[in-house]
């Protein structure tokens, strides 16, 4: 499947968000989280449940920069993209009911997040640029 250059956007701009944030998240997670003024301590339990989530999200962010190079990954690509960059935000607007307003970081974070998934569901969409192999939503 051929990619097109708004397609490799998309994925190359989701997969370095994705991989740079998981990476700081398990590496470093407490100078990221202090970057939203979220003070961690030093509680091992706590610090493992967060870094094993970044761990993840680089590990998706890697699938995602690899669909580009990787053409039989694109699909998994876009899969990966669409469960991060909409499952954040929907994690973040249940919190915004249930815990109500965070802080301006973290609600950049969400604008940032949407923004990704509609360059991606733009880029993806079906019927979009010339006729000829795709990747495309079904």
């Amino acid at each position: 499947m051929t990619l097109d250059r708004l397609q490799n956007f998309a994925l190359g701009i989701a997969g370095l968000s994705a991989l740079g944030i998981g990476a700081a998240i398990t590496l470093i997670p407490h100078t990221f989280y202090a970057s939203y003024g979220i003070a961690l301590g030093s509680d091992p339990s706590l610090l493992s449940e967060l870094r094993a989530p970044g761990a993840c999200l680089s590990a998706l962010g890697a699938v995602m920069l690899a669909g580009i190079m990787w053409r039989s990954l694109a699909e998994a690509a876009l899969v990966a993209a669409l469960v991060v960059f909409l499952g954040f935000p929907a994690g973040r607007v249940v919190g915004l009911v249930l815990d109500g307003v965070p802080s301006a970081g973290i609600l950049a974070a969400l604008v940032f997040e949407l923004a990704i998934a509609v360059i991606c569901l733009v880029a993806f969409r079906p019927g979009r640029g010339r006729a000829g192999p795709r990747v495309a939503l079904r």
